[in-house]
């Protein structure tokens, strides 16, 4: 289970600083590509063609949407205040990261990459180009 972060200093996650964060995190990912298949103002990141990051400009705010397991996705939005369901997405297993003060630079590099191993798991062994049972935190 992810863990949230409850970031008590007050400090806000900025837009910007969400977004660069995530793009971060996904250029590390092996197989993972950016693209603009919805328009210039949405950056689509998929693996073997399955998206599993969109960024995006919604009502003034940058967010970052990124496919979650459905537990995890309810306990996350319980404990966080800038995590919503996903935005145009499933509800059930995409979310939405806002900027705020209850993610950090951690927590948002954690759900990218269980997002990335979610998709990954859901190809065909032959495609995937991590083994996603083994492929996570400890390795990075």
């Amino acid at each position: 289970m992810i863990q949230a972060y409850d970031q008590e200093s007050g400090g806000t996650m900025k837009g910007s600083d969400l977004q660069n964060i995530a793009r971060e995190a996904a250029d590390e990912l092996p197989g993972a590509s950016m693209s603009h298949p919805f328009g210039p103002e949405y950056e689509v990141f998929k693996v073997r063609g399955k998206v599993f990051m969109i960024l995006a400009e919604v009502t003034g705010d940058s967010i970052v949407v990124i496919k979650s397991d459905p537990e995890d996705s309810k306990a996350l939005q319980e404990t966080c205040s800038d995590i919503t369901p996903g935005y145009h997405m499933n509800k059930k297993h995409w979310i939405t990261l806002k900027p705020g003060s209850s993610i950090d630079h951690g927590l948002v590099q954690e759900l990218v990459t269980e997002s990335y191993r979610l998709v990954v798991a859901g190809l065909p062994r032959a495609r995937q180009p991590i083994d996603p049972d083994r492929f996570g935190s400890a390795d990075r």
